[in-house]
């Protein structure tokens, strides 16, 4: 595949083209392939994560001096969830660019947003070992942070469960409780359902890569059949 165009949108030429070739190859591509020649991504996807993270913290840390540490803590949580970082993954086309097994490739919603959330984690760590910490941090700002108005305008980086917790405690006189429903996927890529309970009563699910981002999916969808 020509690498060109995803080169010319992350804004970097790569030195070592099989590191992109890796960040992009979905681990069911080498079940199909097996000679591919490449890893999968997800020991990219570990790394990308991380750098990600440590930027994004950055950058909050400079620009809001004044918030605590937890509105901080919401504020990264809503830039680099997977449902973000899917839509992002899917306005830079890396969609177009993802090596997937025939099976993997018929998937669409919940499945593909974690592949593609995955996927752009893996590019940023490819990006930081061929281009270094300023590469990575220049794309982080023009693709991720650049989506914090939209975050501060719509209110994205509140906390789910603290605000269904006010709502239902002051209406209900309950406090919600939340239970995991099931754990889909391996070990390295689980994907969480968790639900909302108020009392026995079951109010709604919400879906995430972690327990606690899937009771934050979950208390958000609560919220959304309460409004």
């Amino acid at each position: 595949m020509d690498f060109s165009r995803l080169e010319e949108i992350i804004d970097h030429q790569f030195k070592e083209k099989t590191i992109l070739t890796e960040a992009v190859t979905h681990r069911s591509y080498l079940n199909e392939h097996p000679d591919w020649g490449v890893p999968h991504n997800e020991r990219l996807e570990f790394l990308g994560d991380a750098v990600l993270e440590l930027i994004v913290t950055e950058e909050l840390f400079r620009r809001f001096p004044e918030r605590p540490e937890g509105e901080l803590t919401s504020l990264r949580a809503a830039l680099v969830n997977y449902q973000m970082l899917a839509l992002i993954a899917r306005d830079i086309g890396l969609e177009d660019f993802i090596f997937l097994s025939r099976g993997e490739a018929r998937d669409i919603g919940r499945a593909r947003e974690v592949i593609l959330a995955n996927a752009i984690e893996a590019v940023i760590g490819a990006l930081y070992l061929d281009g270094g910490f300023s590469a990575v941090q220049m794309f982080v700002r023009r693709r991720v942070i650049t989506r914090l108005d939209e975050v501060l305008k719509n209110n994205l980086y509140r906390d789910a469960k603290s605000m269904l917790q006010e709502r239902v405690q002051r209406d209900e006189r309950l406090t919600p409780h939340y239970q995991v429903l099931k754990e889909d996927g391996p070990d390295h890529a689980k994907v969480f359902t968790a639900g909302v309970y108020f009392g026995e009563k079951f109010i709604a699910e919400g879906t995430g890569r972690s327990k606690h981002e899937a009771e934050l999916r979950a208390a958000e969808v609560a919220l959304e059949k309460l409004a």
